[in-house]
């Protein structure tokens, strides 16, 4: 048995605006308690050919983790923050 189960993740808010920030509500269960952290990352893959363009857009960490259930939610700046970032570094 997996010591971490993902049983959901859901985009609030849908749809949203383009420069809206993006809300997840992550659903998951630890079979057993968790004494370090768990790191959760959005990512926001470029392209589905090569990681080369994939973009970590946020991580946070979580724990530690008793056994059970538990949920919260994962906001992220809208991806049009970071592609405007992206424009203006590249310019």
């Amino acid at each position: 048995m997996a010591r971490v189960s993902v049983l959901g993740v859901s985009l609030l808010e849908n749809p949203s605006p383009f420069d809206q920030p993006l809300r997840f509500q992550v659903q998951f269960e630890c079979g057993e308690a968790l004494p370090h952290d768990l790191e959760w990352k959005i990512i926001y893959v470029g392209s589905a050919e090569s990681e080369r363009y994939d973009q970590i857009l946020d991580s946070v960490l979580v724990g530690p983790v008793p056994a059970g259930r538990h949920m919260f939610v994962f906001e992220v700046s809208s991806i049009f923050f970071y592609l405007e970032k992206e424009r203006r570094d590249t310019a």
